[in-house]
C-alpha cells in the first residue's frame, strides 16, 4: 500500500535562484519547493505527488493552485508536480507544529489516514471500470513498484550489489492482470477482480489473447501482468488502434514469486504475446545518483513519438523492482 503522507525530516536547504522568499528542501529523494522558515533536521509531514487532501482548514492554502471536485462530488486537494521559480516540486512539506494530531508520531510513520489523505485516482472510462467480482486476490501481487525518490537508502545498496539490472519503459495505460489457478481463469484491474463482460476492455483482450489457455500451458498456478493500451485508455497516447497489452511480469503463484525476465520473454515469444519495451540491455549499470536516473527516464517513448511517462528498473531475477517517472512527462501531462 503506497504511503502517500509519512513522518520524514528535511535532510538539506538548498536556495533557489531569483527567489527571496522560498527555497527547495531535499526530503529523501524528492525536490520540494517550500516557504523560507524551515530547517535542515526538522520533522515535517510529507505528502507525495497524487495525494488527495480533504477540505480542512490546515489544507486551504491549496485551494487556489490544487481545488478538484471530483465525479462523485467529493472535494478535495490534488498535488501534482509543478515548477516554480526555474524549480520542479514534488509534493507538500508540513512543519509538525501544525499539524498537532501528529505530535505522538515518529519518522517512518505513515498518517495518510490520520490526515485523511487519499490517492487520487482520474476517472475510470466505463469500457474499463467493469463489474466488480471482488477485490484484488490476496495469492496475488499487486503491480505498484515504489518511486526510485522513496528508495535512497536501498539505491546505494543496489549500487554496490552485484544484481544485473535492465530497464523497461514504463507505459501509460491501465494495469491489468490474468491468472490461472487450480483451473479457474480470472481477469483483475489495479485493484479489482472483475467478472467476465466483453463490454469490458480486460476481458476482450483476454479472449483475444487466448490467454487463458496459454496459461495452461505452464506446469503451475501462473498470472501475467502487464500494461493495457490503446483507444480509450489515457487518450490514447501511442495512437494504437483497437487494444492491446504489453506483459512486464510472469508470476507463480505456487510459490509466490516472480520469474526472471528471461523466462517471460520465451513464454511471450512462444505464445505470439508482447512484452513491454526494453530500454536498457541486461547488465545496465546504475546511474550514481536518482538525479541522473531521473534524467535518464525522460526520453521518447518506443511506441510512438511522444514523451514516455518514465522506466521500470528490474534485476533479471525480478527480485528487484522500482520506477522512475519522467518529470518532463510529469509537468507535460499535469492535467
Amino acid at each position: 500500500m503506497r504511503k502517500l503522507a509519512t513522518i520524514r525530516k528535511i535532510d538539506d536547504l538548498q536556495p533557489i535562484e531569483g527567489a527571496d522568499r522560498i527555497e527547495l528542501a531535499i526530503v529523501d529523494g524528492w525536490k520540494v519547493v517550500v516557504t523560507k522558515g524551515l530547517n535542515i533536521g526538522d520533522k515535517i509531514a510529507y505528502c507525495e505527488i497524487d495525494s488527495f487532501l480533504p477540505i480542512k482548514p490546515e489544507f486551504e492554502f491549496l485551494r487556489k493552485s490544487s481545488y478538484k471536485k471530483l465525479i462523485d462530488g467529493t472535494e478535495g486537494f490534488r498535488l501534482r508536480t509543478v515548477k516554480l521559480k526555474g524549480q520542479i516540486s514534488q509534493g507538500l512539506c508540513i512543519p509538525l507544529n501544525e499539524l498537532p494530531q501528529l505530535a505522538n508520531n515518529q519518522i517512518g510513520d505513515d498518517v495518510s489516514e490520520i490526515l485523511g489523505i487519499t490517492k487520487y485516482d482520474p476517472p475510470i472510462p466505463a469500457s474499463l471500470s467493469g463489474l466488480a467480482k471482488g477485490n484484488f486476490p490476496t495469492f496475488l501481487k499487486k503491480t505498484d513498484e515504489e518511486r526510485v525518490q522513496n528508495l535512497t537508502r536501498e539505491y546505494q545498496e543496489y549500487l554496490k550489489s552485484y544484481s544485473r539490472f535492465y530497464a523497461t519503459e514504463k507505459l501509460d495505460g491501465s494495469s491489468a492482470t490474468f491468472y490461472l489457478r487450480d483451473g479457474v481463469f480470472g481477469v483483475c484491474s489495479r485493484n479489482l477482480e472483475l467478472k467476465e463482460n466483453l463490454d469490458n476492455s480486460f476481458w476482450k483482450v483476454a479472449r483475444e489473447l487466448d490467454i487463458e489457455n496459454k496459461l495452461k500451458q505452464l506446469p503451475f498456478n501462473a498470472c501475467l501482468q502487464g500494461e493495457l493500451i490503446g483507444e480509450g485508455i489515457q487518450g490514447n497516447p501511442y495512437k494504437i488502434k483497437g487494444q492491446s497489452v504489453r506483459f512486464f511480469n510472469l508470476f507463480n503463484i505456487d510459490t509466490y514469486e516472480y520469474k526472471p525476465i528471461y523466462d517471460l520473454d520465451n513464454f511471450c515469444n512462444e505464445n505470439d504475446l508482447q512484452t513491454v519495451p526494453i530500454v536498457g540491455i541486461v547488465n545496465l549499470t546504475l546511474p550514481s545518483t536518482i538525479d541522473e536516473l531521473l534524467l535518464l527516464a525522460e526520453g521518447k517513448s518506443s511506441l510512438f513519438d511522444c514523451e514516455r511517462e518514465g522506466l521500470v528498473i528490474r534485476d533479471v531475477d525480478n527480485t528487484i523492482s522500482f520506477k522512475v517517472i519522467s518529470n518532463k512527462f510529469l509537468i507535460n501531462n499535469n492535467n
